[in-house]
């Protein structure tokens, strides 16, 4: 039977009138924005800015648009898009100039009137529709195995898609923006080794060695013995076997294990941490590196290099986002609180580097390789899981380019003493 009546003309111009309404509401709420954004309705039609932006935001249905004014949380835009009720089509990295315009929106009490009453017409959605296959429980969100494997132990063969040969899992040093991605990374540990002074028969420890890079090319190239440890057991399997593959069992020794379980007697010429951290939280800076100068020998030397942030950790829809799908027992500092942590622990700070437009290249290059293979690393993993690396390098991107993130190599020797160094950096750019 035909529709006929009010419900007929109901059923038939509700769409037409939720159009309208997205149309409003993303014109008020984006009032004096002249970014490169552009943003579309689930009917194709443009909200704002012109055709052919390098980005542009889709809404795929109405409700996530309605959530965003109602909740006015970003976080919750986040989950919409890894449900895939919004998109990002082109360069993601950009959308953060709207994320960033709408985080530092001010509404006046009008337009947040206006904005509601537009919002409360559009049809929602279930928050049980919400994406929520890869969210960190709350129990995971502590420095230990469980949380190190809701991120490292994805699979080895999806981090392979768009990680460099060596599998280095860190920033990259780049002698020019176009250098190719493998040949920075390997610049990047033969710098860190350069740093370190290594020479053969030195031990050296490396803390949270992911797949074995570091350790390898140290062993092979300086002659020094590794002990590696690491949390993910899917790093550790691949850590040793090329180590095996390489001949280098004599020299090389991979342990799942986590820093705080190495013995009370254990002792190391040199040792070094890139990466890992970013996983310590700040409570445990006092353990973290009173642990690290225990075990470090009289004249050796200490490496920690580590991604920061100009504020310390804070409860805002990014870092929410990261501690839910990303790292669960992610948690940055700043880098003065990182260097007081350190003297405090009795050790001499020898030199600070910051890498920031490093990371932010090598990001892009891990980005644009992951989009490019999308259709295995769905196959491998799921959609959503695509979607979490995608946002989350992007957004890494966007803010280690506007210096909200950074990223330091901080060399350091047991203060008080005699230090293995010259006089001045020369010898590191050989």
């Amino acid at each position: 039977m035909a529709r006929s009546g009010f419900l007929g003309h109901f059923h038939h111009e509700r769409p037409a009138a939720d159009i309208a309404a997205g149309q409003r509401l993303v014109q008020t709420m984006l009032q004096g924005y002249r970014g490169p954004v552009a943003v579309r309705l689930w009917d194709g039609s443009l909200a704002h800015g012109r055709p052919g932006a390098p980005v542009a935001l889709v809404f795929h249905q109405p409700a996530p648009l309605r959530d965003l004014v109602l909740h006015a949380d970003l976080f919750r835009l986040a989950e919409a898009y890894l449900a895939g009720g919004v998109d990002a089509e082109g360069d993601m990295e950009v959308l953060f100039d709207l994320v960033e315009f709408l985080r530092c929106r001010q509404w006046s009490w009008r337009e947040r009137l206006r904005l509601f009453h537009e919002a409360v017409m559009l049809p929602g959605m279930s928050r049980k529709r919400a994406a929520r296959e890869r969210r960190a429980s709350r129990r995971l969100r502590r420095n230990g195995r469980q949380a190190i494997a809701h991120h490292y132990d994805v699979g080895n063969e999806f981090y392979r898609l768009w990680l460099d040969p060596n599998m280095v899992y860190s920033c990259a040093y780049f002698s020019t923006p176009d250098q190719p991605l493998v040949e920075a990374q390997e610049d990047k540990l033969d710098y860190i080794c350069r740093k370190l002074r290594l020479s053969p028969g030195q031990h050296l420890l490396d803390i949270g060695c992911g797949w074995g890079a570091l350790a390898l090319r140290a062993a092979r190239r300086h002659g020094v013995r590794v002990h590696g440890i690491t949390l993910s057991r899917e790093q550790c399997a691949h850590a040793r076997e090329r180590v095996r593959q390489e001949g280098l069992e004599g020299q090389v020794r991979i342990d799942l294990l986590d820093y705080r379980e190495l013995p009370d007697d254990a002792r190391y010429d040199r040792i070094v941490s890139v990466g890992m951290f970013e996983h310590i939280g700040r409570k445990n800076f006092p353990l973290y590196f009173g642990k690290v100068r225990r075990m470090l020998r009289p004249g050796g030397l200490f490496l920690n290099h580590g991604i920061t942030n100009d504020t310390g950790w804070q409860d805002t829809p990014i870092s929410r986002f990261i501690n839910a799908y990303v790292f669960p027992d992610g948690e940055l500092a700043r880098i003065s609180d990182v260097q007081l942590a350190m003297e405090e622990a009795g050790f001499e700070i020898l030199d600070v580097e910051s890498l920031r437009p490093h990371y932010q290249l090598t990001l892009r290059r891990w980005r644009e390789t992951l989009e490019a293979r999308k259709e295995e690393a769905v196959a491998l993993t799921s959609d959503q899981t695509y979607r979490i690396w995608r946002l989350y390098m992007a957004g890494s991107s966007y803010y280690f380019g506007d210096g909200s993130l950074g990223v330091y190599q901080v060399l350091a020797g047991h203060r008080y003493q005699p230090q293995p160094v010259g006089l001045r950096r020369d010898e590191l750019y050989h």
